[in-house]
């Protein structure tokens, strides 16, 4: 791939198709349902989609609203928007009913595309919505044309070199907090994401062979099997993590690269099913979408060796910094709680309230720059201004730079606790690794509550072993030895299991509404 010149200016998805061409019979796609794609089989499907939507009356410019989970049609559909010139907006299937039924007309759509087969119900609901725009269908029996029935297109509509509207797409966050928003991604983030697969292609690392349970209407899980199939890859589609399923599938299919939320990882872990798993395929098992215990991690690498990857990123700036090959370093014990340093050509400053970049060391918010940025929150354009300033985003996060480059994520602003007559800030992640540090602790996750006198007050949430007998005063002191009294929590609630977000993170919010419900 290296003697290929990459027109970044040119449209992403034309350049797919040359790309696919170039890879010919060599196997692209294994859809949910097993259906196994060629690469020139995936070029011709993509194709009869543009032929499809072109046929029903799209034309260059328009929005098109999509609900679907993970089927190869949502890729097709992508690529063929893109070779319109079209706007995407990717639903959350998994958001509250009510920012769904906002979707559409806040993500100003002209058409709405759904499964009729994975999520009739849901469609239906939103095709009623979306009147008097049209409706469109993947699959049969649903309330609109069937884009993959009829006449199948073997030459596009329109060359895509000519047509004047840029491509893109809006996603949507994972609205655990507040009105989820729109995050808006031009068309140079799909060129990015070439360039980032045509340096992967020349580095020498193995032909991916990537296993996806996260949806595809999802910037990462995109991000993910883009740079697969750009780099003449196979992409294997799953609806879920179903863990029997993943098992057979990485044995079987010799994946060698697969990404996982860390909750996920430490159900992994702790499923005595996984040990007679086969794994000597993988190559990198990402862990993304949230902190993970360096405890977890150190059983992980046990277990795997050293093919842990540690990736930050999140919706507005899929990759920010990453940590591969993750292994015990007796130099550097403390890198099993970063995430790495920045990601292709991506910077990374941590600044103070007042934006001043702070020195390393120094604990602040996260601000981030490069390639892979959004262009803004979609009909935003006050958040969208505090957010994206002077061209850095502002992530929201707290973090530090040591020496070396190396990010440590301590808590999200919002999330910080301030505690105590001194009002202390408390961040979250420190306070989860020393609990999750004790070996009848499974996984740990803290918030804040309401105090009469502190304002806030510390309390956790833990998973424990089947046979612990851990008290919540030994967590306690814990803390207090490892941290301080102030960090400590004052109260701790012991689940079987903490509830999760599509995404696989923790869902902290169902947690405070389970700790105000009980309170």
């Amino acid at each position: 791939m290296g003697e290929q010149i990459f027109d970044p200016k040119a449209n992403y998805a034309a350049q797919a198709l040359t790309l696919f061409t170039r890879y010919g019979d060599a196997e692209a796609l294994v859809a949910v349902d097993g259906q196994r794609y060629t690469y020139a089989e995936l070029h011709a499907e993509v194709v009869a989609m543009a032929g499809a939507l072109w046929a029903h009356g799209i034309r260059p410019g328009a929005a098109l609203g999509v609900l679907a989970r993970n089927p190869a049609e949502s890729i097709f559909l992508q690529l063929a928007a893109g070779l319109l010139g079209c706007r995407t907006a990717w639903i959350a299937n998994n958001a509250p009913p009510r920012f769904r039924r906002d979707f559409l007309d806040l993500a100003q759509v002209d058409a709405f595309v759904y499964d009729a087969r994975k999520l009739p119900e849901m469609g239906a609901e939103l095709a009623a919505l979306a009147a008097p725009r049209p409706v469109f269908c993947f699959g049969p029996g649903g309330l609109g044309p069937d884009l993959t029935g009829g006449p199948r297109a073997t030459e596009l509509p329109i060359d895509p070199l000519t047509v004047p509207h840029e491509p893109s797409s809006l996603f949507q966050t994972g609205g655990t907090t507040g009105l989820p928003k729109l995050v808006h991604h031009g068309h140079s983030f799909f060129a990015a994401l070439h360039l980032l697969s045509r340096y992967y292609a020349d580095s020498g690392q193995p032909t991916l062979r990537h296993l996806l349970i996260a949806g595809t209407w999802h910037v990462s899980a995109q991000t993910a099997v883009f740079m697969t199939l750009f780099t003449g890859g196979t992409a294997f589609l799953h609806d879920g993590l179903d863990y029997p399923l993943f098992y057979d599938t990485i044995e079987r299919e010799r994946i060698n690269s697969t990404l996982l939320a860390p909750p996920l990882l430490y159900l992994l872990l702790d499923d005595p099913k996984s040990a007679g798993v086969d794994f000597s395929s993988l190559h990198t098992l990402t862990i993304s979408g949230a902190a993970a215990s360096p405890t977890r991690l150190a059983q992980a690498i046990e277990r795997f060796g050293p093919v842990m990857r540690i990736v930050y990123g999140m919706s507005e700036s899929p990759f920010i910094s990453a940590l591969p090959n993750l292994d015990h370093d007796p130099a550097h014990p403390e890198r099993l709680a970063s995430c790495g340093i920045p990601y292709g050509d991506v910077r990374v400053e941590i600044r103070d309230a007042r934006g001043a970049v702070l020195p390393a060391g120094e604990v602040g918010e996260v601000w981030v720059t490069g390639s892979l940025l959004m262009r803004g929150y979609w009909g935003m354009p006050e958040l969208t201004a505090e957010t994206l300033v002077d061209g850095w985003l502002r992530t929201g996060d707290v973090g530090r730079l040591d020496a070396d480059g190396y990010l440590y994520l301590f808590d999200r602003v919002k999330d910080m606790i301030v505690t105590g007559l001194s009002s202390t800030n408390v961040f979250c992640r420190p306070v989860e690794d020393a609990l999750a540090a004790h070996p009848q602790v499974q996984a740990a996750a803290v918030i804040g509550v309401p105090h009469e006198l502190e304002g806030e007050a510390v309390h956790a949430y833990v998973v424990t072993t089947p046979d612990a007998t851990v008290t919540a005063e030994e967590l306690i002191a814990l803390v207090s030895a490892e941290l301080n009294a102030m960090w400590a929590p004052q109260t701790v609630g012991f689940v079987d299991a903490f509830p999760l977000t599509e995404f696989g993170k923790v869902d902290k919010k169902a947690l405070r509404a389970r700790y105000a419900a009980d309170a």
